[in-house]
Formats: C-alpha cells, sequence, structure tokens
C-alpha cells in the first residue's frame, strides 16, 4: 500500500536542510523535537532519534539516522523509535544509513557526534516513567573506556566498584578525581582527561579542582588521603570482574539472508554482491554486528517490516546486547560490509559515485507512493582552490636513479622527468618559526623498471634515516603527481623513454623500438593547466587525435617548434605555453598556430591532418577523507574508521591511515615501536590494495609517510590544527593533561603512572587539612555525599589523611632545607607490603607529625591484588636501606662505585649529593642544574659517572 505524506509524522517536515546534528525523543509515541540545550543529555527511561546531516566535498549532503533507546524505556517506546526511523529516512529522500544504539552499547560513529561523551542520567519522560531528575549536583562514579570515543557507565560509589585494570571518574561537588588502574590504558587515562575538562565546564562552571589519582599511590600525596577518605578509607581493591560489556561475541561465518514479509530465508551461494537485489531487502549476520541492507526502490513498509526482522533476529538467536544493527541503503555499503562479500565490482562503490542518479530515482519512487520528499539537495558547484602548497624559496634537489647509485640532475635539467626512469626529489624548507623541514619523495614513471624503483625506494630510505626520520617521505607514480609536488618545479614536463642505464638494458633485452624524447625529432606536449599545483607538461603520441581544443601543445620538429592554441583556450595557457617552450628549447624562435589555421608544415608533421576531441576531459569524483586504525587479522588488513576525527585522534602511540582519495598518508606516532616505523610503507600499500578491490581506488595514488611532529601543510589542511599540540611531549596521557590543565609533566622510570595534581602549596594543605579534620571528627562531614565508613575502617580513613597532612608538610620543609630536584618530586615512599600506620611513620619521622590515636590494622595493607599492580608502583627519590639517611657521599653514589647504594633511584643519583659537594663535582648549584635542558644534565652526568 501506498503510504500518503499524512502518515509521515509532521515533526520532520524541512529536517536535513543544513550540517549538524537534530535530535527528537518519543513523547507518548511521537517525536517531540529536543531542546538544543538539552544536547548530549540522554535519560535511560527514553528513547530518541538522532540525525547527523554532513555535506561531502561533492557538495551534496550525506546523513545517519540513530535511534538510541534508553536501558529502562519500554518495549512500545524502543519499537516507535525504531518505525519513525524508517519514516526520517523516507523523508530524506530514503538514502540514510540507519544505526540502533542501545544505552552503553552505542557505536562508534554515534558516540562521535558528542565528543567527548554521552552521559545518560536517571530517569526519563514522564508519560509511563518517572520524572527526570531535578537538576541538582550529585556525587558520582564513573567508568570511562575508550581510546578515541568514551563510553561512560555510572556504577555504585562504593570501593568494590574500582578495580586494577579501568579509569575511573569520581565528580564530587568540589572536586574531580581521575582514577588509574594501575594496568590501564595509557590512552583510555588521556581520554578521561577530555571527560573531566567537559565535566568541569558543563557541570562546575570551571571553577573546581581536578586530581589524579594514581592505583597503589596512597600515601605519598594530599589528593589520594582525600579520595579514600570519600570511600571510608583505604583497602585494597579487588579485582576486575568480567561484565557483559565486556564480552566478545563468538566469530560465526557471516551468512546472508533475504527478508520477504519480514521471513528470513537463508542464501546458500557464495556471496557475491550480485546477490543483492534492488527492489528487496536483506540481512547479513557478521556475528558482532547486523547490516539491513535496502534496495534502492523497496517499499517504505518493506523497509519496516526488514528493521523489525533484524530485531527478532537478534532476540531470537539469543544475541548479546551489544550486537549493532545498521540499516543500509543501496550505493552506501560502508568498507566492512563490502569485504564480507567475495565479488564486489570496482566502480560499484559508496559516497557520491552515482549518488545523484540513485537519489532521483528514490525520489520519483517515493512519490510515487505519495511521500512528500523533503531534504534532498542538489550538488553546489565546485570552485577550484588552490591546495595547501609548501613554502617557496626552499632548496631543490633532484636525483636520478642509475643502476645502483643516483645522480644529480643538473640544475637547468630539474623539472624534465622521463617516463622510463626514476627520481629521487629532496626539498627543503622553512615553514614560519620552525625548524628545517624536508619532502622527500621518489617518483616513479610508469615505464621504469622494476629494479630502479626498488633502488629509488632503498636510497629514499637511506636519507630518511639520515635526516632522523623528519622528512615527509613520499612515493609518486607517474600520471599522479600532487599538487605540492607539482609546484615545486615552475615547470614540470614528463618526456617519453628513459635515460638510465637500467632502462636502456631493458629496451635492448627486449628488442623494443625506444622513443625517448630527443631534442632534434618529432615531439608533441600537452600543456594543461595555469596554476601552479596543475601546470604539468605531458608528451604524447605525435598525431593529430591527440589535440584537444581545451588545451594548448607544442609540436617540435627538428629545429622547428609550433605552438598551437585550442579555441577553448585562455590567454594565460597560451602564455604558459611560451614559458614550457623557452624552458625546453631555450632562444628558439616560435611558430604560432591557432585550432583552424594550421599551416601544412605543422600537420606534415604530425601525420596528416584528422578529427581530435574538442570537449573536456571529466574529473575524477571528490570524495570526502577517512581515518582509519588498522590491524592484522591472519596476514590480512582489517580497517576500522574514526569517526568525525579530528587532531586529538592522532595519538603518539599508534599508525594510523588517512585517506582523502586523492593521497593516502601513514601517520606515525613519536611513541610508535622503532621497528613497527619502518612498516608504514607496507601498510600503507596494504591499505591501497584493500581500497582498490573495494572502493576502486587508484592504486597509483601518491603514498606518504608522516611522522609525528612533522606534519606538512597538506596533511594538517584535513584537521583543525593547534600548534601547541603538535608540540607537546610525552605519551597520550602526559600530553593532555599538559594541554587541559597546564601542568609541566615529568618523565620518570614509568611515564605513565607519575602522581599530578593542578594545584598545590596553601591549597594542598587546606586539602589535606579538611581530610584530617574529617577524619577525627565524623560529625563535620563536608557536603560531599560518601559513604559512610564502617568502625573498622577508621583507623585507615584516619591513617589516610594523617599520611596526606604528612606529606605537604614534609614537602614543605624540604623546600626550605634544599632546592627540590624536580618539580614534582615526592617524599620517600614506603614498600609495597608497609601497612598504613607503617606509611604514616615512615612519612612523618622528619616533620614529627604523629596520630593522636592508635593506628594498626591488620587488614589494612597497601599492597594490591596478585595481578601484577606492585611492579607497577613508582616511588621516586627511595631513601637507601642505609637508614632515613638522605645525602650520600659521591664515592658511593657513582655508577661504578665499588660500595653502591641500594635501593636509591639510580637515575637521580646526584639528587642524594649534598649542597656542597654537588657543587664541587658538578660544578654548579641544584638549583642551576635543574634549569638546564634534561639532555644537558644527562651530558653533563655522564662526565662525572652519575648517569
Amino acid at each position: 500500500m501506498a503510504n500518503s505524506v499524512k502518515n509521515l509524522d509532521p515533526a520532520f517536515q524541512g529536517v536535513g536542510q543544513k550540517v549538524g546534528t537534530e535530535i527528537w525523543r518519543i513523547e507518548n509515541f511521537q517525536p517531540v523535537p529536543l531542546a538544543k540545550s538539552d544536547y548530549g543529555k540522554f535519560y535511560s527511561g527514553d528513547s530518541y532519534i538522532v540525525l547527523q546531516t554532513t555535506a561531502g566535498k561533492s557538495g551534496a549532503y550525506q546523513y545517519d539516522i540513530h535511534f538510541w533507546i534508553g536501558q529502562y524505556t519500554s518495549q512500545d517506546e524502543a519499537g516507535t523509535a525504531a518505525i519513525k526511523t524508517v519514516e526520517l529516512d523516507a523523508i530524506l529522500g530514503g538514502r540514510a544509513v540507519q544505526h540502533r544504539e542501545l544505552q552503553g552499547y552505542e557505536s562508534d560513529k554515534f558516540l562521535s557526534c558528542f565528543k567527548p561523551c554521552i552521559i545518560p542520567l536517571e530517569g526519563g519522560f514522564a508519560s509511563g516513567f518517572k520524572k527526570p531528575e531535578e537538576e541538582k549536583f550529585e556525587t558520582r562514579l564513573y567508568i570511562c573506556r575508550g581510546k578515541r570515543v568514551v563510553r561512560m557507565k555510572q556504577v555504585p560509589f562504593a570501593r568494590s566498584s574500582l578495580n586494577h585494570d579501568d579509569v575511573f571518574i569520581l565528580d564530587t561537588i568540589n572536586k574531580i578525581y581521575q582514577f588509574n588502574g594501575a594496568n590501564s590504558n595509557i590512552q583510555e587515562r588521556a581520554k578521561a582527561l577530555e571527560v573531566i575538562q567537559h565535566l568541569k565546564d558543563k557541570y562546575h562552571g570551571g571553577k573546581c579542582d581536578v586530581a589524579i589519582i594514581d592505583d597503589g599511590k596512597l600515601v605519598a600525596e594530599s589528593d589520594s588521603g582525600e579520595f579514600w577518605v570519600l570511600f571510608g578509607g583505604f583497602a585494597p581493591i579487588g579485582k576486575k570482574t568480567i561484565s557483559e560489556d565486556d564480552v566478545v561475541p563468538e566469530a560465526t561465518t557471516t551468512k546472508l539472508f533475504s527478508i520477504n514479509d519480514g521471513q528470513l530465508k537463508l542464501e546458500e551461494d557464495a556471496l557475491s554482491k550480485a546477490m543483492l537485489e534492488n527492489n528487496k531487502c536483506y540481512l547479513l549476520d557478521c556475528g558482532s554486528e547486523i547490516f539491513v541492507w535496502v534496495g534502492r526502490v523497496t517499499q517504505v513498509e518493506d523497509r519496516k517490516a526488514a528493521s523489525k526482522a533484524a530485531e527478532e533476529f537478534i532476540a531470537n538467536k539469543n544475541r548479546p546486547k551489544a550486537t549493532r544493527i545498521s540499516q543500509i541503503i543501496q550505493g552506501h555499503e560502508p568498507h566492512f560490509f563490502k569485504s564480507k562479500f567475495e565479488a564486489w565490482p570496482v566502480g560499484s562503490g559508496t559516497g557520491n559515485s552515482g549518488g545523484e542518479e540513485g537519489r532521483g530515482k528514490v525520489a520519483a519512487l517515493l512519490k510515487q507512493q505519495g511521500v512528500d520528499v523533503k531534504g534532498i539537495s542538489k550538488n553546489s558547484p565546485i570552485n577550484e582552490e588552490v591546495p595547501p602548497l609548501l613554502e617557496s624559496g626552499g632548496k631543490l634537489e633532484v636525483w636520478r636513479i642509475n643502476g645502483s647509485a643516483k645522480t644529480p640532475v643538473p640544475k637547468e635539467e630539474i623539472g624534465k622527468f622521463y617516463s622510463g626512469d626514476c627520481y629521487i626529489v629532496l626539498y627543503t624548507y622553512h615553514s614560519g618559526e620552525k625548524k628545517e623541514e624536508y619532502f622527500l619523495s621518489c617518483w616513479m614513471g610508469k615505464d621504469s623498471v622494476q629494479n630502479d624503483q626498488m633502488m629509488a625506494t632503498r636510497l629514499a630510505n637511506t636519507m630518511w634515516n639520515s635526516l632522523k626520520g623528519r622528512p615527509v617521505q613520499g612515493r609518486i607514480i607517474e600520471g599522479k603527481e600532487p599538487s605540492q609536488f607539482i609546484a615545486l618545479f615552475q615547470p614540470m614536463i614528463v618526456l617519453k623513454g628513459g635515460i638510465s642505464s637500467g632502462y636502456k638494458k631493458f629496451i635492448a633485452e627486449k628488442n623494443l623500438n625506444d622513443e625517448t624524447y630527443s631534442s632534434d625529432g618529432i615531439a608533441l606536449i600537452r600543456i594543461s593547466g595555469i596554476s601552479v599545483h596543475n601546470n604539468k607538461a605531458v608528451q604524447v603520441d605525435a598525431v593529430a587525435t591527440s589535440l584537444s581544443s581545451t588545451d594548448c601543445f607544442l609540436l617540435q620538429s627538428g629545429n622547428s617548434l609550433f605552438t598551437w592554441h585550442g579555441n577553448s583556450t585562455t590567454f594565460e595557457q597560451q602564455q604558459w605555453a611560451a614559458k614550457v617552450a623557452e624552458f625546453l628549447k631555450p632562444g628558439v624562435a616560435l611558430k604560432h598556430a591557432k585550432e583552424g589555421t594550421e599551416s601544412s608544415a605543422f600537420w606534415f608533421a604530425l601525420g596528416g591532418k584528422q578529427s581530435f576531441t574538442t570537449k573536456k576531459l571529466t574529473q575524477d569524483v571528490i570524495r570526502d577523507p577517512h581515518l582509519y586504525t588498522f590491524s592484522f587479522n591472519e596476514g590480512k588488513l582489517e580497517v576500522t574508521e574514526v569517526y568525525n576525527f579530528s587532531q586529538d585522534d592522532l595519538l603518539t602511540e599508534d599508525i594510523l591511515i588517512l585517506d582523502t582519495h586523492a593521497e593516502v598518508f601513514v601517520w606515525v606516532g613519536q611513541s610508535v615501536d622503532s621497528k613497527e616505523k619502518q612498516k608504514a610503507f607496507d601498510i600503507g600499500h596494504k591499505y591501497i590494495e584493500l581500497a582498490a578491490s573495494l572502493e576502486g581506488l587508484s592504486p597509483d595514488l601518491p603514498l606518504y609517510k608522516v611522522t609525528e611532529g612533522n606534519e606538512p601543510c597538506f596533511f594538517t589542511t584535513y584537521f583543525s590544527w593547534d600548534g601547541a599540540k603538535a608540540m607537546a611531549q610525552g605519551n597520550s596521557f602526559q600530553k593532555k593533561l599538559s594541554l587541559l590543565f597546564g601542568t609541566a609533566v615529568q618523565a620518570s622510570e614509568s611515564d605513565d603512572k607519575s602522581n599530578y595534581s593542578n594545584h598545590s602549596g596553601p591549597t594542598q594543605r587546606a586539602s589535606a587539612l579538611a581530610a584530617l579534620s574529617s577524619a577525627f571528627n565524623p560529625s563535620s562531614t563536608s557536603k560531599i555525599s560518601a559513604p559512610k565508613p564502617s568502625r573498622s575502617g577508621q583507623g585507615s580513613q584516619r591513617a589516610a589523611a594523617v599520611a596526606a597532612l604528612s606529606s605537604v608538610l614534609t614537602g614543605e620543609q624540604r623546600k626550605r632545607s634544599e632546592t627540590s630536584p624536580a618539580r614534582f618530586s615526592r617524599s620517600p615512599s614506603p614498600g609495597p607490603d608497609a601497612t598504613v600506620a607503617d606509611t604514616v611513620k615512615t612519612e612523618s619521622a622528619s616533620t614529627e607529625v604523629r596520630n593522636p590515636e592508635e593506628i594498626s590494622t591488620e587488614g589494612d595493607r597497601s599492597t594490591t591484588e596478585s595481578n601484577g599492580a606492585d611492579s607497577k608502583v613508582i616511588q621516586d627519590l627511595k631513601i637507601g636501606e642505609d637508614g632515613d639517611q638522605s645525602t650520600f657521599s659521591y664515592e658511593r653514589l657513582k655508577a661504578k662505585s665499588s660500595n653502591p647504594i641500594r635501593g636509591i633511584d639510580y637515575k637521580r643519583r646526584e639528587a642524594y649529593l649534598s649542597d656542597a659537594e654537588f657543587k664541587t663535582v658538578l660544578g654548579m648549584t641544584k638549583e642551576a642544574f635543574y634549569r638546564q635542558p634534561k639532555w644537558k644534565q644527562d651530558m653533563q652526568k655522564r662526565k662525572v659517572d652519575l648517569f
């Protein structure tokens, strides 16, 4: 039955007309637009529909519809959301990709729309549930998972919720704490800092303190004391318990089902694209994800039935809640979907190819069904923009590969390339106030021999290593030269044949005709483009059919040189042709010919007059850039898209792939293992092979290796680039901490386990005193709603508070007595098996701080579980086993001492020297020494055997 426009909800009329997010909540089984101020708030008792509209490079709008189902939403409301999603898709022309999102199991794509996170709230719309919670602050504990998109889950505010493997955020009214489990992921720690900043800005008006608590660092910081006081005192935390969230769906054989009247029928044949008929719906079962494929001309009712059938399929198969359902329209299939088919013809890809034709068919069909289609956007005209180019004025060097060596190309010949040769190009330039930067490329002629190509790659790698991995390294194939490469040569000419020994030998062995360009022979050169980034000239076959009305040509015949202008060329093109002629044959007199006025000598040189094209060549389809992470499964490359990507997704521990459809970049983080860095080009080649088979990507696209900190302008243009982020040092967590909270990060034995806070001094002392007061005066607790400590926990609660205050006082006394060797130096910590009471005694020894009451609880031991967390606890500036002595003689501190001291921090030997001996040995005061760069400190320590 045809659908009339009356059957489509009026709440959706006029949607999808602008880029951005639109959200509706299901209220009384109807979609109601959500106020912009409530975007990002999702109540667990409700269901929502989220439309994400993006503008592709082609100008056409692209749509993703997500329907979010809260944990406690009613089945009827969830069903309404699913049906209304299909109606919304119909309004948009039937081409949106639809995603089912369950609370706690949301897709990366959905979460990327609400960076850094969404925080589900208790409650829901008043119909059939309870009213949304009042806007009042409540202390909450969250578990925080995810490296690029964050999945926040509220857990009970209790010590039993903590574990050694995850990152937690405790949000209290005056301070936000981040608890890093000893075994937690560095990148998840970094992402949690973004969440803290979000909470601070959104719920605290940007005016609360932030503290980082490291698992195993109980006593050395006042923040740790405060943190554990909120949990009723310190006690060992348990191991992580496996929940449904952690269950990885079992791998299953991919199966395809056709859907007829809501019934599934298994397709037995090997999967191929030809099986998918455009008037039917299909279900592809991939185990962890279910795809509903919708033919381009299917009925709206069939689409609704297919959506319902997928829900029933998951229920009947007892699949885990984490199983996702995505409904995709024909012609917009993602990488993952297409990779499941043995045959997927190149050219039937996603995106904008054929998009307008398909969109028109969908619109026509829906109008036949009575659907008033809104939101179908036409392609906007594409204006040619000058892409980012490297700064001019640099030094350009070119070498031609000749056997096992590279031969410098004379300066006057730079810009001439032969199709049978390979070249190495090095451009050295300055960008702003930065150090010297390098663009290192191999150019491979389409007729070059494999040995020359391999030698070019090998020699370029040697140059890359000699420049300490700083250059952007590119592989460029003839015919696919990128703008920034062409712009280096004014002009750039690609000639036939080759002059290297490898090419000449190949021609001779194969007994082939050598077509290498000769300055006194016959040659025809096409000149297309006049801009600095597209003005490449190419030698073509010297026949009349090679001509084109839209281009200029140079015809060389012996000592004569003709310039030929097509009727559709511009004056600027004609001027550029003259410049190319001067470069090719300096001082030669030009003979001018215009289309239709050619001389007989002109046609004679081309072998006679023939017809030629008068139409402009079509340009490649413009597609949007995509960022991918990757993994290898049995040697096969598998990629995962990073949606709505930004500079923050370039994590220093990772290698990522940026595909712009015109170029492919392999970005390599600084913290990647050196052996893995060497595989960057191999990864890029495998990706191009995969994308060529699935998306029709050209196998000859330029491929670049870009290292962190050396990103060129033609890479950063795809990001909102922040130079401060690019300059930050350390691992992901340290960088994010420094950028968000302005904290100087001290590298230590374990870079990712240092304990930091964004406040110190009097504030730190006050915080410690407050914790101490709370511990000894339970009746005067703060406003924070915390679990009431048990009687047996009073001792450890007080111990933690005393330890916190002791640490502050100890630090203050040391500042008065000597200059601190590092900004984040900490008091000596007890051994990993010490009790809390022992810890307090150790920490308070130098300040005479004592616990007013007897603190001795056998159960309160600061040991961690036997999962290896003990080995991760860092104790900076440990006191040696000689006792409480804090300074030692130079002879005993030397690395080659015959009587070494045990138990000290061997990376800071100099810190244990007395002030007088420090000045004698190193020739300066401690204060002056620690003001120097670390590399200079290390060099001086090596000289005196303290390194």
